[in-house]
């Protein structure tokens, strides 16, 4: 049952390593969440404040908690366990575009540090003294994240979003559009307004496509979605996304179409918050690798 919770200052909500059943909102105050808590590589990532969301993670897919929260400012916040999470949504469906939006930004913000420490690896491997000033100097954030993160650096299973997949098939509703072959369903640097969900066929996206140095990034295949950051962030398109075969089946979907989606197909939201749960994991993932090798490189 959802209840309201106060927390003093210095009070732990959940620690790093906890096994999370619920998920909270704060109401007043604000929180730390930190990396390494009690340990010498102890790190502050963030405040979050009155409106935001922490630990959904653990509620969307269960997982062990990532990081250690403390309250700050003596916090009140509204605890959501993992089995009222329909009934949440039920009774604020508004909440439902709130999370995505915060499952967002974080890709978002995650897919930016990626970008960066694959760029500091990259000089690293290149650099004939790996232990120069300079060197150092651009790569300790990613030395004290590896050294600070107790996140088990096994890949993410994809086993609870195929699942979610599965409950999903022969569900297609509301504004269903088939494709041929060689259709652009949007290109990239176009502004995104929506999403979609994969029925049938094959929908490749597409880096730079149609011109000479085009990449494909990678197939999307029933039943599957795509295109949610730019739905849910407005965000011009990563990437282009084309029909690879003729009666390709695609399901739009609209942030205004989300209150009626959960009421009528709430698998279809599951889904979903899945599908961005296990994108930023694996984000997640190759950021930590990516620091672990740096790490190592460093002190070889």
């Amino acid at each position: 049952m959802k209840a309201e919770k106060r927390f003093q200052n210095g009070e732990i909500i959940f620690k790093e390593g906890d096994i999370g059943t619920s998920f909270f909102q704060i109401i007043e105050g604000t929180v730390e969440v930190i990396s390494g808590y009690g340990s010498d590589k102890e790190r502050s990532l963030t405040e979050l404040s009155a409106g935001d969301f922490f630990g959904e993670m653990a509620v969307i897919e269960a997982y062990p908690r990532s990081n250690t929260v403390v309250a700050k400012d003596n916090a009140l916040v509204v605890e959501i366990p993992e089995n009222e999470l329909n009934s949440y949504f039920a009774e604020n469906p508004g909440m439902i575009l709130k999370i995505m939006n915060h499952l967002g930004k974080r890709i978002k913000e995650l897919t930016a540090d990626y970008d960066a420490v694959a760029s500091a690896l990259k000089e690293v491997r290149a650099s004939q003294d790996k232990k120069s000033d300079s060197i150092f100097a651009k790569i300790k954030k990613y030395i004290d994240d590896i050294s600070s993160s107790k996140i088990d650096l096994t890949k993410p299973s994809a086993e609870a979003l195929r699942q979610a997949s599965e409950s999903v098939k022969g569900k297609a509703s509301g504004a269903v559009e088939s494709y041929k072959k060689g259709t652009v369903i949007f290109k990239e640097g176009e502004i995104g307004k929506c999403m979609y969900i994969v029925y049938g066929g094959d929908v490749g996206i597409y880096s730079n496509y149609g011109a000479a140095n085009q990449i494909k990034l990678t197939d999307i295949y029933p039943v599957a979605c795509f295109g949610e950051m730019g739905m849910i962030a407005g965000d011009p398109r990563s990437a282009t996304a084309v029909a690879e075969t003729d009666e390709t089946f695609v399901e739009i979907i609209n942030p205004e179409d989300l209150e009626e989606l959960f009421r009528t197909t709430p698998v279809k939201v599951e889904m979903i918050l899945k599908h961005l749960s296990y994108r930023l994991r694996m984000l997640t993932y190759d950021y930590l690798t990516a620091c672990k090798e740096i790490n190592e490189l460093f002190n070889s």
